[in-house]
């Protein structure tokens, strides 16, 4: 589970540094626009991609933590060993619903790949999105997968 963690927290860590260059080229454009006329074109374009694989190199560090809204009102007179079972079984349903969504977007990316397609303004290929989206979210998928094999670490958000 060890290198699950590093991995997650490298995604994470990976998603406050574009998040941050986003932040900065907004603030950059919107004195520029606002003082001078001056803007960075296609400047929209980035962050709609920047955010996109932000999200996705969040999953990761989310999910060890467990970070996922939990809707226990149904559950939570039930037995700690049923509310156990439980959760590791929304892990499951999570690690699936993941999995695909890593599967279809990694094939989403070789077809941008394959197509050259790129952003209106700058032509900013969009497979490159793909590219940082498709392994965050294998890894959401593995660390769910892990988490309704083995349940849940006190280490790792709430206590077994």
């Amino acid at each position: 589970m060890l290198i699950l963690e590093k991995l997650a927290k490298f995604c994470a860590i990976l998603a406050g540094i574009v998040l941050t260059s986003i932040t900065i080229m907004t603030c950059v454009s919107l004195i520029g626009r606002n003082t001078s006329g001056w803007t960075l074109v296609g400047d929209f374009e980035l962050t709609a991609a920047g955010s996109g694989a932000a999200v996705a190199l969040f999953l990761p560090w989310c999910q060890l933590r467990r970070g996922n809204i939990l809707v226990d009102f149904f559950t939570a007179r039930a037995s700690v060993e049923t509310q156990r079972g439980l959760d590791r079984f929304g892990a499951l349903l999570l690690g699936l619903s993941i999995g695909l969504l890593a599967w279809r977007t990694g094939l989403g990316g070789l077809d941008a790949w394959h197509t050259q397609s790129g952003t209106m303004m700058l032509g900013f290929p969009e497979w490159v999105v793909y590219a940082f989206m498709t392994p965050a979210l294998a890894l959401t998928a593995v660390i769910a997968f892990w988490q309704a094999a083995q349940g849940f670490d006190a280490g790792a958000g709430h206590p077994a």
